[in-house]
């Protein structure tokens, strides 16, 4: 069987010192891409696919370099996660002291400084001037799942109202609170009882006021389900998987404040834009919202798997002694990278850098739009913007031109995703580590693809 070793050993190390460039010298996929693919299709599972069809052996500052030598810039972080940039030197130094002193305790057992460390962090960064507990687990859905706990735990009521477009994970529970059935939802049912959905603030789509969405929403919630029976809201400040739909200013507060008022929890899902990604450090601080309690994953611990709830003590204590926990939760090695990214976020300027891609971005796509009908709507904050790609005669969602442009996008050297409920959207999140000269690149590359498709 050949090795997928990659073709320059000096490149494994990534970070500064993987050339900051784009170069293709196979097709895409290469032939060793194809080797590892016909490997992938006899040994994983079908379920679990593949968007950008190489074999990766290397990655840092804004490129990703496959096992057949092509270097391709990378406009997704996978998926928000290597904000810090892959192999963040930070990070790698902090992990490979971890790692030669032990690699687990689990913390319920023995623990130990970082994860309490990582803790401080994150009650110290996290919107609100009032005493804060967090508990740290492995995922985004992990976080998700456990802050329902604790808000049915600190309220003793059961029903939780997710939005519209949402995405908040692939456990049982989380499923029930994502909206969009395929490819998340199809056929793993039935699901957790006692949730609800109300509508989002889609301004593009629905052409509502913050205020107005808000009243719609908070009509159906008052009429559906009713105040004495609800546990928490439950919302990303800037919807992800949904297309990065940003609500129309004053939704967000408008629902906290209700929740505030009827005594039910409003947790913020900060799992995609948190750390830095939306030009703040969290996007609730965009509307000065202060959840009562925050989920943060992704872009925590420079790739390496750690999520956590921060919230309000009060809260995050209500559950017994032992409800709170798991065999892997706050490992030792992602707590150090964690602790690693951000003193990265705080200290080398990646916050400010966010602001200055997302303007980038954000120029690029209004002056291609100007030539382009097919671009409805531009919109995010900061390193997280999104084109809405629409069929300009009906004005109806279009896949297929979404679907076009990535692969185009890739075989010329560029990792490009789609999101959005109708997966129409293009959604870029480059590393904050990336170069302006190869996002100047890259952003052509896509423009190329929207001409070509």
């Amino acid at each position: 069987m050949t090795s997928l070793a990659p073709v320059d050993a000096a490149a494994v190390a990534g970070g500064p010192s993987l050339s900051q460039v784009r170069k293709l010298v196979t097709s895409i996929p290469g032939p060793r891409s194809v080797e590892l693919l016909e490997r992938k299709k006899a040994a994983v599972a079908a379920a679990v696919g593949v968007s950008v069809p190489v074999a990766v052996v290397a990655a840092g500052g804004g490129v990703v370099v496959d096992a057949d030598g092509n270097s391709l810039i990378d406009l997704g972080s996978g998926i928000a996660v290597t904000s810090v940039g892959n192999a963040n030197p930070r990070v790698v130094e902090a992990v490979t002291a971890q790692v030669a002193a032990f690699t687990h305790t689990c913390f319920m057992i023995a623990p130990y400084e970082p994860y309490v460390e990582v803790a401080e962090a994150l009650n110290r960064l996290t919107p609100g001037d009032f005493a804060k507990r967090t508990a740290l687990f492995n995922s985004g859905a992990e976080a998700v799942e456990n802050a329902v706990k604790i808000a049915r735990s600190y309220t003793g009521r059961q029903a939780v109202v997710a939005f519209d477009h949402a995405y908040h994970g692939r456990t049982n529970l989380t499923m029930a609170l994502t909206a969009k059935s395929k490819p998340y939802k199809s056929g793993f049912g039935p699901f957790a009882p006692e949730v609800y959905r109300a509508p989002m603030s889609y301004p593009f789509r629905d052409g509502l006021s913050g205020a107005e969405a808000a009243e719609r929403a908070i009509s159906m919630i008052e009429k559906q389900v009713g105040a004495e029976n609800l546990a928490a809201i439950l919302i990303e400040p800037i919807q992800g998987e949904g297309g990065f739909i940003v609500p129309a200013p004053g939704f967000l507060p408008a629902l906290a404040a209700w929740a505030r008022q009827n005594d039910v929890v409003f947790i913020a899902d900060e799992v995609q834009t948190g750390f830095a990604r939306t030009g703040h450090m969290f996007a609730s601080e965009h509307e000065g919202i202060v959840p009562d309690l925050i989920t943060t994953a992704k872009g925590i611990a420079g790739g390496l798997p750690l999520s956590a709830v921060t919230g309000r003590a009060e809260i995050m204590d209500a559950p017994q002694v032992g409800g709170l926990g798991g065999t892997y939760g706050g490992n030792p090695l992602a707590c150090v990278a964690a602790l690693a990214a951000i003193e990265a976020f705080e200290h080398d300027g990646l916050v400010e850098r966010a602001g200055r891609i997302g303007e980038v971005i954000a120029e690029w796509a209004v002056s291609v739009r100007a030539d382009e009908p097919r671009i409805a709507d531009v919109r995010g904050r900061g390193a997280m913007v999104a084109i809405e790609l629409v069929d300009p005669t009906t004005g109806a969602p279009d896949a297929a031109l979404a679907g076009r442009v990535v692969r185009y996008a890739y075989e010329h050297g560029v990792i490009v995703l789609t999101a959005g409920t109708y997966g129409n959207v293009i959604r870029f999140l480059p590393p904050l580590s990336i170069g302006d000269e190869l996002l100047a690149e890259g952003l052509g590359v896509v423009r190329e693809a929207l001409l070509a498709s």
